[in-house]
């Protein structure tokens, strides 16, 4: 039986290799992945690579990072994201949520209702006590998105390698 996470508009599922065609679109876009990483965008393959690695760590772990899709449509809108955020060493141990959407369906809320589904897995089938979101300190769409699902800030760092602020964003458990 495959995972699923269903909310009012969207479906999320583990990310498969069926979806890289439609996810290389949404990362070759330089203002989807203006705060992501290095702030560069992907190529097809980078994001092939993305999508296996991926998938390896839902069969290694049995989570990870969903497709998310538009019930209505069954269009790819981007990912909604469960990951150890080693890039950030100094918060670890940590499980990050969280979400990048196709800028054609920015405005429209599904970052935290996406967001939203991943946290409920995460704190329900997984029983995690505590998820954070480590996100760019400029990046003012996704810090509204961690406000709405309740987040607090916690610290202002800086990515090692990148040399990037981050806002780390934390959640307990209820």
């Amino acid at each position: 039986m495959t995972l699923e996470l269903r909310t009012e508009r969207l479906l999320l599922r583990p990310l498969a290799s069926g979806d890289a065609e439609a996810l290389a679109e949404i990362n070759a876009d330089p203002e989807v992945m203006r705060y992501i990483g290095s702030g560069e965008p992907r190529d097809r393959e980078q994001t092939e690579a993305l999508v296996a690695k991926a998938a390896a760590h839902w069969d290694v772990h049995g989570w990870g990072t969903f497709a998310v899709r538009e019930n209505d449509t069954g269009d790819l809108v981007g990912l909604g994201i469960l990951a150890t955020p080693s890039f950030l060493p100094e918060i670890l141990p940590a499980t990050e949520v969280g979400w990048r959407i196709g800028r054609d369906r920015w405005g429209r809320g599904y970052a935290p209702e996406a967001a939203r589904a991943v946290m409920g897995f995460a704190f329900g089938e997984l029983g995690l006590d505590r998820v954070v979101s480590c996100i760019h300190s400029e990046n003012a769409a996704s810090i509204r998105v961690a406000e709405k699902l309740g987040m607090s800030l916690e610290r202002e760092t800086i990515v090692p390698g990148h040399e990037v602020p981050c806002s780390v964003y934390g959640l307990q458990a209820d």
